[in-house]
């Protein structure tokens, strides 16, 4: 498939998702979460699109949580954002917290990333908080809650934070991860590649695994584990 046609496709997806779960206004300041990966850039680029032809009004702007990681290129996706022409914020992470914790993990790194984004919302009065989570993640949040908490639940598209000052959307809720590999590459977008020195012995690396092993006998796999949590059985449960 070729840019036009791939960009359509996801757009599509997104918009959707934007409907069914209502995640959008007129009048709507969103904040979007963008790391330097693959999938914040490329929903950087389709809300920035879909400001052409929808019929309603809001405003996006970037925000890049610093962490201070080596590997992240700070500059690039500054530069990024100006060339296209996107309004943007460039906020520290607590303390640097990670080069004095060796033992850091996913868990932390999201929270501290979490925490300095909706201090940014709440102080620029944004309404929306976008994040880039993708059919994949949930999916694979689902399977860690289950596995390791004992527990069924996994992101929500929509969710109401702090009484509703703030929401939290994911408009790629409906978009597989491989789409938007496929994606940012046709966009020659500056994505950065991450080092994190957990990437390949995380739990959610585990469970990527599993439902790789899955496919192999079911090519849907991923697609009912997802519709499985619009299909809950009430009366089969405990």
């Amino acid at each position: 498939m070729n840019l036009k046609g791939q960009l359509y496709f996801t757009t599509k997806k997104v918009g959707k998702a934007i409907w069914d779960y209502k995640m959008l206004k007129d009048g709507d300041k969103v904040l979007i979460a963008v790391s330097g990966g693959k999938d914040s850039l490329t929903l950087l680029r389709i809300m920035k699109e879909r400001l052409n032809f929808v019929p309603i009004r809001y405003e996006i702007t970037a925000c890049f949580v610093d962490m201070g990681f080596p590997w992240v290129d700070k500059e690039g996706l500054i530069n990024h954002f100006q060339g296209e022409s996107i309004p943007y914020i460039i906020t520290p992470a607590p303390d640097e917290w990670w080069k004095d914790n060796k033992d850091f993990d996913c868990f932390w790194c999201s929270w501290n990333r979490r925490k300095a984004l909706f201090k940014e919302a709440h102080r620029h009065g944004h309404t929306k908080l976008a994040f880039a989570h993708h059919m994949d993640d949930i999916i694979e949040t689902m399977l860690l809650n289950l596995f390791f908490q004992g527990e069924i639940g996994t992101m929500q598209p929509y969710q109401e934070m702090f009484n509703g000052e703030l929401y939290i959307i994911r408009p790629m809720a409906y978009v597989e991860e491989k789409e938007l590999t496929r994606l940012s590459e046709l966009l020659n977008l500056p994505v950065v590649a991450s080092r994190c020195p957990h990437s390949q012995t995380s739990k959610r690396r585990l469970v990527k695994d599993i439902i790789s092993e899955l496919k192999k006998h079911n090519r849907n796999v991923k697609k009912n584990i997802f519709r499985s949590l619009q299909r809950i059985r009430q009366d089969y449960l405990l």
